[in-house]
């Protein structure tokens, strides 16, 4: 496996505040520009995504990609650091795989989560081999993952798989 230099951060953009996954951002951007590693995300400045970036660029380099569609009337807010324009929202993700060594998903919506499984199906399929984590705050992941060892149980996912 390659060395780690670049790390993705997927999570929510929108600004409800609760203090314990505001205050996991702003830890995780912090760890990973005392680490030395690099922020790749979705760029702007709203939400945890702005928790953690505006941390990390303090430190590290910072690269949001943002489909062009958000930057109509600032909708997301002024991206930290470097940002790089897309054209629709796969071209996004796929921008986002193609930089980064590896990903770390926090709290989000169906967004956040679109990331992460898309990330988990790459792997599965080939695509990259890169590593994949979830900051499980709070338990926030919790239903996620035994409805992950439910569809193994199932036979919907092979075993193993969810380690994936």
């Amino acid at each position: 496996m390659r060395k780690i230099k670049k790390n993705c951060v997927f999570c929510r953009a929108n600004s409800r505040k609760d203090v314990a996954f505001v205050n996991a951002a702003f830890h995780l951007g912090k760890v990973l520009g005392k680490r030395k590693f690099d922020l790749v995300y979705g760029g702007g400045r709203l939400g945890l995504m702005g928790c953690v970036s505006v941390v990390a660029q303090h430190q590290r380099r910072v690269l949001g990609i943002i489909p062009s569609a958000f930057t109509v009337n600032n909708l997301v807010g002024e991206t930290c650091g470097k940002e790089i324009k897309v054209a629709t929202m796969h071209e996004r993700l796929l921008t986002m795989m193609e930089l980064s060594d590896a990903f770390i998903a926090l709290l989000g919506g169906f967004g956040t989560l679109e990331e992460l499984f898309q990330m988990i199906s790459w792997a599965q399929l080939n695509i990259h081999n890169k590593p994949i984590g979830m900051l499980n705050i709070n338990g926030f992941f919790n239903g996620l993952l035994s409805f992950v060892g439910h569809a193994v149980e199932q036979n919907s996912l092979h075993r193993g798989h969810e380690r994936s």
